[in-house]
Order: C-alpha cells, then sequence, then structure tokens
C-alpha cells in the first residue's frame, strides 16, 4: 500500500523563477523556451496610463462577453481552448478589430515585445510569426478577466493538454512537444489576492488521464494538488509574468476594492527549430 501510494503522487519538479523591475529581454523569453526558467515576473514592465487606458477600453468595448466553455470569466478576443481550427480561426477574425480597440493609439506593450522577439530571432534563423490557416490568422493577444468562485479566480490547470489535443488542423499543436509559454500582462490588479499560483508539478499525459483532464489540462483537484509545494507571484498593474505553461498553475481569488483582475493573455512556442509560432 505504501508503495503504491508514493508511486502515485504526484512528482515534484522543482520551480525556478525570477523577479525584478524593468523589462524583459529575448534572452528572458528564451531562457522560459528552453526550460532553462520556469516562470519570470517583470514588475513595473509598462506604464500606469497605459495600463489605465487598457483597463477602460475593455470595459467598454462592444467585444465584451461572457466565456461559455466552462471556464468562468469574462473577455474580449478569442481562444482556442475546446474549438476546432475553422470555429478558432473565424472567431479570431471576428475579434481583431476589438483587440485593436483595447490599445487605441497607445504604444501597445504586447506588440512591442512580439516585434523585438521577431527581430532577435531573425538573427538566429528563426522565424517568429502568428499561428494561421486557410480559415485566418491568430491575433496577437486576448484580454480575460476571470471571475471563478471559491478559492480560485481561475482553476488550477495546465496549458499542455489543450494544445496537444488541439488536433492536425492546428499547426502550432507540435509545440506541445517542447515548452508551451504563457505570457501575461496585467493591466488591472485588485488590491488584495488574484495572485498567480505556480505548483511545482508538471503533469504527464498518464497524470492527466489519471484525474480525467486528458483533453482539456482543467481542473486539477486540490486534493490532487494537497501535497505539491508551490510559489505565488504577487502581481501589480504593469507587471508581466512569462511563465512555463506546463506546470500546473491557477489564479488565487481576488479581494479588496472594486479593482478588476484584467490580463492579456497570449501563448507561444517552438513548432520546429527554426519556427516559433503565437496564438491566443
Amino acid at each position: 500500500m505504501t508503495i503504491s501510494q508514493v508511486s502515485n503522487a504526484p512528482a515534484i519538479s522543482p520551480l525556478s523563477l525570477r523577479e525584478r523591475v524593468g523589462s524583459i529581454t529575448t534572452t528572458d523569453i528564451i531562457s522560459v523556451l528552453k526550460g532553462e526558467v520556469t516562470g519570470l515576473h517583470i514588475k513595473n514592465a509598462f506604464s500606469n496610463e497605459v495600463a489605465e487606458e487598457i483597463t477602460k477600453n475593455f470595459s467598454h468595448s462592444p467585444g465584451l462577453k461572457d466565456r461559455r466553455d466552462g471556464v468562468p470569466g469574462q473577455y474580449v478576443g478569442a481562444s482556442h481552448y475546446r474549438k476546432d481550427a475553422v470555429n478558432y480561426f473565424a472567431d479570431s477574425e471576428d475579434a481583431r478589430p476589438f483587440i485593436d480597440m483595447l490599445f487605441g493609439d497607445l504604444i501597445d506593450p504586447v506588440r512591442g515585445i512580439f516585434d523585438a522577439l521577431k527581430r532577435d530571432l531573425q538573427h538566429q534563423g528563426i522565424e517568429l510569426r502568428l499561428a494561421r490557416s486557410d480559415h485566418g490568422q491568430a491575433n496577437i493577444c486576448r484580454a480575460i478577466s476571470w471571475c471563478g468562485s471559491g478559492p480560485y479566480a481561475l482553476a488550477p490547470h495546465d496549458d499542455v493538454a489543450q494544445v496537444l489535443c488541439a488536433g492536425s488542423d492546428f499547426e502550432f499543436s507540435t509545440v506541445a512537444e517542447n515548452t508551451v509559454a504563457a505570457l501575461n500582462f496585467y493591466p488591472s490588479m485588485p488590491k488584495e489576492g488574484g495572485d498567480l499560483r505556480l505548483w511545482s508539478h508538471k503533469p504527464t499525459t498518464a497524470d492527466r488521464a489519471a484525474q480525467g483532464v486528458e483533453t482539456t489540462g482543467y481542473p486539477y483537484s486540490t486534493t490532487y494538488l494537497e501535497t505539491v509545494p508551490y510559489r505565488d507571484l504577487q502581481l501589480r498593474a504593469g507587471d508581466i509574468a512569462l511563465i512555463d505553461g506546463g506546470f500546473i498553475h491557477g489564479v488565487t481569488s481576488k479581494s479588496g476594492g472594486e479593482k478588476p483582475r484584467l490580463v492579456l493573455n497570449t501563448f507561444f512556442g517552438f513548432a520546429r527549430p527554426d519556427l516559433v509560432l503565437w496564438w491566443t
């Protein structure tokens, strides 16, 4: 019995986290893509003025919708989660003007990182581009305000399962063989809570199957994770977080004041040694 319990316990994978004030660099990003670092927390990475304008534009967006896929939240943009390629890229095309409206005349921090990374990777013979198909092209980001109840605004999950099971119609499905990186920009954060929690566990296909989340990676139970160490990234407006999305992560409940927790999110990773794809 003791041997069985040990073998079924989640395997612990140490977290390697870096935190600092300033800007994110290509070297930082590559360190996560290569699995050298689990996560980065860059504080004060973009200005309060930009953050406040994006938050206002989100709350008044004509493209603002409630999620209907079992993950509570409001969003502007498109998600490939539980969709086929035809519907995802159609949603991306429909949402494109609303994504543009989030930034208006602002200097877009998401596009700024994308363009800088694209230039730097070109010097290494690596192409970076938005994922695409005959049906359209992915957007640069999506905007989400998670609103789950209980201890988590967004329940514990991993980002690999949904990519691994996306299907051959999605060219980015091969990224699941490498590191699926999740890049988050935070225009608005509550006074307390809303932390990004990362557990020291990178589940395998067998782990997901045992937990019944093999196609979604969502949600993992608190019982499954109760023996797994974790770290919380305490985020503020203007911060950026970049993590290896293969590690289980979630968002703690927010409290204190009326400010929403708003995140601009995108995924990217190596589809081939000479190609990095970017999508939402």
